[in-house]
């Protein structure tokens, strides 16, 4: 992207081949061990600081994901 045209007007197979933001903290996370080699060149950041960020932050991410979701809460915590 960015794309001048409608997305939705192409077919199954074209839509599959545009790439998507990350949708949680978890896919970004992912990605960003996947590929962070712009972070380390020309030793912008060390890679164990790297690696470290990223532990920490799947640590928040699984605390996250143990809270309950609002609905929930509203469905059952009000008992």
């Amino acid at each position: 992207g960015p794309y001048d045209y409608n997305l939705y007007t192409l077919s199954a197979d074209d839509q599959k081949r545009i790439k998507q933001l990350p949708r949680s903290l978890d896919e970004a996370l992912d990605a960003l061990e996947a590929d962070h080699a712009f972070l380390t060149a020309g030793g912008v950041f060390p890679q164990k600081l790297i690696e470290i960020w990223i532990n920490k932050r799947r640590q928040d991410a699984a605390a996250y994901h143990q809270l309950p979701h609002p609905v929930e809460f509203e469905k059952y915590y009000d008992l």
